[in-house]
C-alpha cells in the first residue's frame, strides 16, 4: 500500500499542487495569527514607565463593584471606570504621616496614583478596600497607556481571529474541492483497481493515506512558514498603529501551542476534505467505474446534499431569529462576520444542484455553435462546472458580504449621526471652548462623552456609553433624536434621556444609575425615550451626573466664533474603524489568493484530460481558436455562476440588515460594494481564462 501511495503522488503530483499549496498557506496564516494571539493573551512584563522607581503604587480605585443577585445568594461584579478615581483624601494623608511619597506634580492636590516605597503588606493593611496597591508588573496599571493597550489589544485579538478563522474555514473547501475533483477524474483508475481485486475499503484506506502524507508534508511546511511570517506581520501591525510597540518583539517567542494547533488543524482539514471523496471512491463497483468513467452523474452525494441543505437552512434560521429577536446583533462585526459563512458554506456544497438552472439562465453569445457548446457542456459537465463556480462563489460572497455589512453599518451610523441634529455649525474634537451665551445670540448645544452603569434586572451591571449636556435647553432647541416617548426639553439635573435598551423606559420611572467615577448610585427620572438606532442614541444627562466629561462636540444654529472652535476637527463623518476594515482587506485577499489556487488547480487538471473530446471537437470542423474560445468560455461561465451564486448570498445577508436597521428605527442605508465582489469576479475570470487555455492551447497544437 505505501508504494502505492508514494508512486501515486510522483505521477500525480499536479493534482495535489492545488491542495498542497492551499494547506500550506491555511497552516501558515494559522501559526502566524496564532502566535500574535499568544503574544497578545498573554503579553510580556513590561516595566513600569510612570512610578519605575517605585516598589509600592497605591491606584485609585478603577473598578466599580456593586452586589448583584446570584440564584438563591448575592456576589460581587465589577465594571471598569473610566478613569481611576483621585486616591482618597484620607488615604493620602496617612500615607504622608508614615513614608515619602512620590507624586505628579501637576495632580499633587487630587493625585489618582503615588508611589512609595514600603511594605507592601503594611501599604494594604492602611489602605484596605479605600484604593488599589500594585506591586511588580501590576504598577503598569498607572501609566497612561495601559487603557489604550487594551483598546489596541482587543481590536488586534478580534482582527487575528478573524483572519484564522477565515483561513480554516476556506482551506476545507479548497482542500475538500480538490480531493473531491481528484478523484471525479481518476474513477477509472480505481476502476481499473477494483477489476484487479481491490476492495472498496482499500480504495478508501489509498485516498486517505494519501491524504495524510499530503496533509502531514503541507502542515509542517506550514507551521515552518508560519513561525518566519509572524515577526514581519507583528511588525507592519505596530507600523499601522494596529497594535502596541511591545507587540513587535513579543511575537514568535516561546509559546507553542499556536504550532500544535495550526498543524493537527492541518492535518484534520486534509482528512475530512479526503473523506467524502474516499467513501464515494470506494463505493462504485468496478464496472459502473469503467463504464460511467465520462458521464457526470450522481454528482450531489445524499452526505453532501443534506449537510449544504443544513448550513443553509441554519443560516437563513440564525438570519431570521436574529431578526426577530435581536435585530441590533446584525450591526455587530461578529454576526456579519460569521452568518454569511453558514450560507456561503451551505450554497457551495450545493453548487452541484444549482449549478444547471443557473447555466441555463445565464445569457450566452448565441451567435455560432461556440456558444451553444458553452452552454450546453457548461449545464452537462456539472461537476467540473460546480468545481470552478464554488471557491468564487465563496470569494464573492465573502466580498459582498463582509464590505458590504461594514460599509452599510458604517454609512447608517453617519446618516443617523447627521439627521440627530438641526444645527447647520457643528465642530467636534477635544479641547472645545463653549462661547459665552450672548456670543452673537446663537444656540450653542454642547456636549460630552461620559459613562453610566446601570442595573440590568437584579443579576447584572451594564456600562453605557453616554453624552453629557452642558445646556439642556439648547441641547433640546437643536436635537433631533428619535423619540418615542417623553419630551426632551424634560431633561434636567435630577433625568436622563434612556433609549430603548434600558429595562426601565417609561417616562416619569426613576432608574438607578452609577456615574462615570463610580459614585453613586443615584436615581434619575426617565424624561424621554428614543428608539434604539444603531447604538448611539443615549442615553443623555448634564454635566451635573457627568464628572470629569469634557466637551468634545459643538452645535449651533449660527457661526461659531474662532476661539471655540480653535481646537475643533470641523463637521467630520464618524472616523472609520481602522483594524476592522484592515481586517477585512486581509481577509479578502486571503479567500482571493485561495480562490485563485483552487481554480488553477482544478482547470488545469480538468483541461489536461480533455484531449479525446477535442481531438473530436477538431475532427467535427471546429478550428483551433473556436476549440479554445470554448474551452475558456466554459471557465468563464462557470464563473459567473460562481458570481451570481455569491451575490445571492450578498443580497440575502445585506436584506436581514435592511430588515434589522428598519426595526431599530435607523436609516436603511445598504451599501453595495460592486468595487470588491467586481474585482474579485474579475480576478477569478482571469485566472480561470488563463488556466484552461495553457492546457487547451498544448492539446490542441
Amino acid at each position: 500500500m505505501l508504494s502505492v501511495v508514494v508512486s501515486g503522488l510522483r505521477g500525480r503530483w499536479a493534482s495535489f499542487l492545488g491542495g498542497f499549496l492551499a494547506l500550506v498557506l491555511g497552516v501558515g496564516l494559522l501559526t502566524a495569527t496564532g502566535l500574535g494571539l499568544a503574544a497578545a493573551l498573554d503579553p510580556p512584563a513590561h516595566a513600569p514607565e510612570r512610578f519605575a522607581s517605585s516598589p509600592v503604587v497605591v491606584l485609585g480605585q478603577d473598578r466599580l463593584t456593586v452586589e448583584v443577585r446570584r440564584g438563591p445568594g448575592t456576589a460581587l461584579v465589577s465594571r471598569p471606570l473610566d478613569r481611576p478615581q483621585p486616591v482618597d483624601t484620607a488615604v493620602l494623608r496617612e500615607l504622608r504621616d508614615r513614608w515619602t511619597l512620590t507624586e505628579n506634580p501637576a495632580d499633587v492636590r487630587h493625585p489618582d496614583a503615588v508611589g512609595l516605597d514600603a511594605p507592601a503588606e503594611q501599604v494594604r493593611a492602611l489602605v484596605g478596600d479605600r484604593a488599589r496597591v500594585l506591586t511588580g508588573a501590576e504598577r503598569r496599571r498607572a501609566d497612561p497607556g495601559h487603557e489604550r493597550d487594551g483598546h489596541e489589544l482587543t481590536g488586534l485579538n478580534a482582527l487575528l481571529g478573524t483572519a484564522g478563522g477565515v483561513a480554516a474555514f476556506v482551506s476545507v473547501f479548497v482542500v475538500a474541492s480538490v480531493f473531491a475533483f481528484s478523484v471525479a477524474l481518476r474513477r477509472r483508475e480505481f476502476g481499473l483497481l477494483r477489476t484487479a481485486g481491490a476492495t472498496p475499503g482499500q480504495v478508501r484506506r489509498l485516498l486517505l493515506a494519501e491524504a495524510t502524507a499530503l496533509g502531514v508534508t503541507a502542515s509542517a511546511a506550514g507551521c515552518a512558514l508560519g513561525g518566519l511570517a509572524a515577526p514581519p506581520m507583528a511588525r507592519a501591525l505596530v507600523d499601522r498603529a494596529l497594535a502596541p510597540e511591545w507587540f513587535a518583539h513579543a511575537v514568535g517567542g516561546s509559546a507553542g501551542w499556536p504550532y500544535h494547533l495550526a498543524f493537527w488543524t492541518g492535518l484534520c482539514v486534509a482528512l475530512a476534505g479526503a473523506a467524502a471523496a474516499a467513501h464515494r471512491a470506494g463505493r462504485t463497483g468496478p464496472v459502473d467505474a469503467l463504464r460511467e468513467a465520462d458521464v457526470d452523474r450522481d454528482v450531489l452525494p445524499p452526505g453532501r446534499a443534506l449537510l449544504g441543505a443544513g448550513l443553509l437552512a441554519a443560516g437563513i434560521g440564525l438570519l431570521v431569529w436574529t431578526y426577530a429577536t435581536e435585530p441590533e446583533a446584525l450591526l455587530k462585526r461578529k454576526t456579519y462576520t460569521t452568518l454569511p459563512m453558514l450560507l456561503t458554506g451551505g450554497a457551495a456544497l450545493l453548487a452541484p444542484l444549482l449549478a444547471r438552472p443557473v447555466a441555463r439562465l445565464l445569457p450566452v453569445p448565441r451567435g455560432g455553435a461556440v456558444g451553444l457548446l458553452v452552454r450546453e457542456n457548461g449545464a452537462a459537465a456539472v461537476r467540473r462546472t460546480a468545481a470552478v463556480a464554488a471557491p468564487v462563489l465563496v470569494t464573492v460572497a465573502l466580498a459582498g458580504t463582509l464590505f458590504g455589512a461594514s460599509e452599510s453599518v458604517a454609512l447608517a451610523k453617519e446618516t443617523e449621526a447627521r439627521e440627530r441634529t438641526a444645527a447647520p455649525y457643528v465642530v467636534e474634537g477635544p479641547g472645545l471652548r463653549i462661547p459665552p451665551r450672548t456670543a452673537g445670540g446663537a444656540v450653542v448645544a454642547a456636549s460630552g462623552p461620559t459613562s453610566l452603569f446601570v442595573r440590568d434586572g437584579a443579576e447584572a451591571v451594564v456600562k453605557y456609553q453616554a453624552r453629557a449636556v452642558t445646556d439642556p435647553a439648547a441641547f433640546a432647541a437643536l436635537a433631533r433624536l428619535p423619540v418615542v416617548a417623553g419630551d426632551l426639553r424634560g431633561l434636567d439635573d435630577r433625568s436622563i434621556v434612556v433609549n430603548e435598551e434600558f429595562e426601565r423606559r417609561r417616562v416619569g420611572e426613576e432608574v438607578e444609575v452609577w456615574r462615570a467615577d463610580g459614585s453613586g448610585p443615584v436615581r434619575l427620572r426617565v424624561a424621554a425615550v428614543l428608539a434604539r438606532g444603531t447604538g448611539d442614541n443615549g442615553p443623555y444627562v448634564t454635566r451635573a451626573q457627568a464628572p470629569g466629561s469634557v466637551p468634545d462636540r459643538l452645535e449651533s444654529d449660527r457661526p461659531l466664533p474662532a476661539e471655540a472652535a480653535a481646537n475643533g476637527a470641523g463637521a467630520a463623518p464618524a472616523a472609520r474603524n481602522e483594524a476592522a476594515a484592515t481586517g477585512l482587506r486581509l481577509v479578502l485577499a486571503l479567500v482571493l489568493l485561495y480562490t485563485v489556487i483552487a481554480l488553477a488547480s482544478t482547470l488545469l487538471m480538468a483541461t489536461s484530460v480533455r484531449g479525446p473530446e477535442l481531438a473530436s471537437l477538431r475532427l467535427a470542423g471546429a478550428t483551433r481558436a473556436q476549440a479554445l474560445r470554448a474551452v475558456t468560455g466554459e471557465a468563464v461561465l462557470a464563473v459567473a455562476i460562481g458570481t451570481v451564486l455569491g451575490l445571492g448570498v450578498t443580497a440575502a445577508v445585506l436584506g436581514a440588515l435592511g430588515a434589522g436597521l428598519a426595526a431599530l428605527s435607523a436609516p436603511v442605508v445598504l451599501a453595495v460594494p460592486w468595487a470588491q465582489t467586481g474585482a474579485a469576479a474579475g480576478v477569478c475570470a482571469v485566472v480561470a481564462v488563463a488556466a484552461s487555455a495553457l492546457p487547451a492551447w498544448r492539446l490542441t497544437r
